[in-house]
């Protein structure tokens, strides 16, 4: 494909081409920016059902705002082609980095937490495209070539590029092409391995990445998001091992024993051949990544058997199956023998009868005067926390090596307000509930989840798991948050506040810590919550804005709500209205750049899981 413009852009270079097109630097003629435009395969413009396909799938790729996935800006129709214009997301030397090449220019093999970083990052995108919307938005296409990353200052960043244009080329039309491009590459081998085109790389590597499913052309064979989640295996297990998943594939733990994650239950999960198998959620996935490796019974107190040894085993003949079923058997017997309680006779105690059981039925029937029993009303006074006061000013909040949500880094004046000096716990919020007579507001709402959190009900009273009075309290809503702070007579931090308060006066810094942040600085990376203030405090005294827990924020979320922002910078509280409400900080399973001071995530008013929390702000009254 050899042209200079389509549409109203100057075509500046080709940087690839793939199976669903070919991808170039572009400059708009007037507004004289760079984008990255994905020009379709030239013979698709005469078929009519990828016409109707293009209008109603790419409005729904260009609804797609998550800070890991390449903004989708328009999308048209000029000189005989349709094309895609996408946020230009390349390096300095104007080449697009993506996994593949990086992994090639890369002199060392990835660490776990590097793994865990990039696999984290795609999760969150998929999961936002299959469960945000009423009709699941389906990638089909997920591969190395389709990851662009970069190196900042948190980690790795990555972002999904060709978002849903599998669907809008075509399943038929793509799967064809990559018959006839294997077809040809083997031919090619037969004569010269060197024959091998880069746009046949480009098939089979797509070939390798799809689900079975999506390799039968059938009117029958529904493909849903659960071939997303088996690429994303594909992906997770090429990442470990440096090669696919193909046949009776090797166990990552043969490559990996000693990694404290369960990756071999991870990829048997994820590349389960029935759809139905696969998991609905990729955090649910991670979830049995993080899980302990091992899962052992006691057997005889001097014997331990593996259940995941045993379990996860292949079969490969009758033998080993009838191995395996006598070894499940002797678990069972053994663990029913140790485990099982021992019942003893013990003595019936018996109720004493009247001697004249109908006498209650001649006693003389009187009505008695009503009396008003007093009740005593149960006065539960809240344990405050003590709070820290951030002396207002101009600072600036945003990033400009960050995620495009964070951008541009501006400048805005805050008052004085102060903040709670941890995040509210566990023994903090039981009072509240108990308070309150229930979880849910005055509002009919939930305010927390208890099988999320460490605060149990039971017979109808409230109580902590043992130790965890004085972590952060989890499982709890925005709502929740609200209602909390409105009874100790505070309220919730905006995110201009909170971000301010994390730098803890270090302006330049990445994190509360400074330019980077370990595991002995904050609860990030790790199996669960920690007492809080149990890590050093920043620059303003204040614990755990970092880690632990993600903390609510007052405002609504928007992704382009930072330029607006810039044009007004007094005491910025957020759009008007919104879906999503603001979370900041990280949590105690968050990657490090998570922990960034300016890393905005959001969610859902009433999301609550074991991950959100917050900490109480409240105004300062001028002297």
């Amino acid at each position: 494909m050899n042209v200079k413009n389509i549409g109203d852009f100057t075509i500046l270079k080709k940087i690839g081409e793939g199976s669903l097109g070919t991808v170039f630097l572009a400059e708009h003629k007037f507004v004289k920016k760079t984008f990255v435009l994905k020009v379709l395969p030239e013979e698709l413009a005469a078929d009519n059902q990828f016409i109707t396909r293009f209008e109603k799938e790419v409005a729904l790729v260009a609804g797609l705002d998550h800070p890991h996935i390449v903004l989708t800006h328009s999308a048209s129709f000029a000189e005989g082609f349709y094309y895609l214009v996408t946020e230009c997301v390349l390096g300095e030397d104007f080449e697009m980095m993506n996994l593949a090449k990086y992994l090639e220019k890369r002199k060392k093999p990835l660490s776990e937490e590097e793994i865990m970083q990039i696999l984290g990052q795609v999760a969150s995108a998929l999961d936002y495209a299959h469960q945000e919307f009423e009709t699941p938005i389906l990638h089909l296409s997920l591969k190395v070539n389709n990851i662009v990353i970069a190196e900042k200052a948190g980690g790795l960043h990555v972002q999904l590029s060709d978002f849903g244009l599998a669907n809008v080329v075509g399943a038929g039309y793509l799967l064809s092409r990559m018959y006839n491009a294997l077809a040809e590459t083997l031919g090619a081998r037969a004569d010269s391995p060197s024959a091998i085109s880069t746009l046949q790389r480009s098939f089979l590597q797509s070939y390798v990445f799809l689900a079975p499913e999506q390799k039968v052309v059938s009117e029958s064979t529904k493909v849903t998001f659960k071939a997303d989640i088996y690429a994303f295996g594909v992906l997770a297990y090429y990442l470990l091992m440096g090669e696919f998943p193909e046949g009776a594939f090797t166990p990552p733990s043969e490559k990996r024993p000693s990694s404290p994650y369960s990756w071999d239950k991870f990829c048997t999960l994820l590349l389960q051949p029935h759809p139905e198998k696969r998991p609905n959620s990729l955090q649910e996935a991670l979830q049995v990544l993080r899980s302990p490796k091992e899962n052992k019974v006691a057997i005889k107190k001097t014997e331990s058997v593996d259940l995941s040894e045993i379990l996860d085993k292949k079969i490969t003949s009758k033998a080993s199956q009838a191995i395996e079923q006598e070894a499940l058997q002797t678990v069972s017997s053994y663990a029913a023998q140790e485990l099982a309680p021992v019942l003893r006779p013990q003595e019936i105690m018996r109720p004493e009868f009247d001697s004249d059981p109908g006498a209650i039925f001649q006693r003389d029937a009187a009505v008695g005067k009503y009396q008003r029993q007093e009740v005593e009303t149960k006065v539960i006074e809240p344990v405050l926390t003590e709070m820290i006061v951030i002396k207002g000013g101009t600072f600036f909040r945003g990033s400009q090596q960050g995620a495009r949500d964070e951008m541009p880094r501006h400048q805005v004046t805050i008052s004085d307000y102060a903040l709670d000096v941890h995040p509210v716990t566990n023994e903090q919020f039981v009072l509240f509930l108990e308070a309150m007579g229930g979880e849910k507001d005055a509002n009919n709402l939930d305010m927390i989840r208890l099988r999320d959190s460490r605060i149990k009900r039971s017979g109808g009273k409230l109580s902590i798991e043992s130790g965890y009075a004085k972590h952060p309290v989890v499982g709890v809503a925005w709502y929740g948050a609200v209602a909390y702070a409105k009874w100790v007579g505070k309220r919730l931090p905006t995110e201009a506040e909170w971000e301010i308060a994390a730098f803890g006066g270090l302006s330049d810094s990445i994190y509360p810590s400074g330019s980077t942040i370990e595991r002995s600085e904050a609860n990030f990376f790790s199996s669960d919550t920690t007492t809080v203030g149990s890590y050093p405090p920043n620059g303003y005294g204040l614990y755990d804005v970092a880690g632990n827990v993600y903390e609510w924020c007052q405002d609504w979320y928007d992704y382009h709500y930072y330029d607006v922002s810039v044009q007004e910078p007094e005491n910025p509280k957020g759009p008007l209205q919104g879906v999503y409400r603001v979370l900041r900080g990280g949590c105690w399973k968050s990657l490090k750049e998570d922990l960034r001071c300016a890393h905005r995530h959001r969610n859902n008013p009433g999301t609550m899981n074991g991950t959100y929390g917050f900490r109480c702000a409240a105004d300062v009254s001028p002297r």
